[in-house]
């Protein structure tokens, strides 16, 4: 009994002593160097930090809002929106689409599955009638 006590206590002093080395492909070791950090199976977690939105004010909107890369021309409580496209901006500030179905077209919420000139995408203008996505179906 006291042979194994032995034997397990030089174990986990010997586990220890090499916790923090790495060995390198020629064999030897690096005394310090920890291993890499294992990677994530979350996704969110593995993904890189979202972009910055694009700060704006009055004075600096046309600078900083017609920059290339931002996200719209329109500065929008210090954010730079997209007031053509956005749901949450459609044709001006805080103009939000409040069906679940519409979509901000050209500035204008519409229903993509009735509008006779946004049939099933934006700009699809049907000759008749629009149903359910698609122009002139089932007349």
């Amino acid at each position: 009994m006291a042979k194994l006590t032995v034997v397990v206590l030089l174990m986990s002093m010997l586990a220890v002593a090499t916790a923090g080395t790495v060995v390198t492909d020629a064999g030897g070791t690096i005394p310090g160097r920890q291993q890499a950090r294992r990677r994530s199976r979350f996704l969110l977690a593995n993904s890189p930090p979202p972009t910055p939105p694009y700060a704006c004010s009055k004075k600096s909107a046309a600078a900083v809002c017609f920059a290339p890369g931002s996200p719209g021309a329109t500065c929008c409580g210090g954010q730079c929106v997209d007031t053509v496209a956005s749901a949450d901006h459609c044709g001006g500030c805080n103009k939000v689409c409040k069906h679940d179905r519409s979509t901000c077209c050209v500035g204008r919420c519409v229903d993509l599955l009735a509008d006779k000139d946004h049939c099933g995408a934006c700009g699809n203008q049907c000759n008749k009638k629009c149903s359910n996505g698609f122009c002139d179906y089932a007349l």
